[in-house]
């Protein structure tokens, strides 16, 4: 499955194995009527600290191989959860205790989902 991705998705996971990203799962979108984007990348980290390089690290790598900017980020400041926007993918990256409080994949269920390896 992981072969089918496009582009932006697989440098996406490049991105976030580079900085250790755990539990990464990627969530199809594309046959859902109300999706707000073809897919959404949740991972998680255990400090801010690593939450914030995740989405360094997942910026960078899109930009340099991709030629992608997000359209929009948001949870910087905080880096409990950061929220970047690609428009076609959105990326979800968690402190593991905010993952299990918001629990996407459950809001999500409907989604077709696949589970990366570390």
């Amino acid at each position: 499955m992981k072969n089918t991705f496009p582009p932006i998705l697989l440098e996406t996971l490049e991105g976030i194995s580079d900085v250790k990203g755990e539990n990464t799962v990627v969530l199809d979108l594309r046959h859902l009527e109300n999706a707000v984007c073809d897919y959404f990348v949740v991972t998680e980290a255990q400090s801010s600290t690593q939450v914030s390089a995740l989405s360094g690290s997942v910026e960078k790598r899109l930009r340099d191989q991709c030629s992608e900017r997000p359209w929009h980020i948001e949870g910087t400041q905080e880096s409990e959860w950061i929220l970047m926007d690609y428009v076609n993918v959105v990326v979800h990256i968690f402190q593991s205790e905010a993952r299990t409080f918001y629990d996407l994949e459950s809001l999500w269920s409907d989604a077709h989902t696949t589970v990366i390896p570390s």
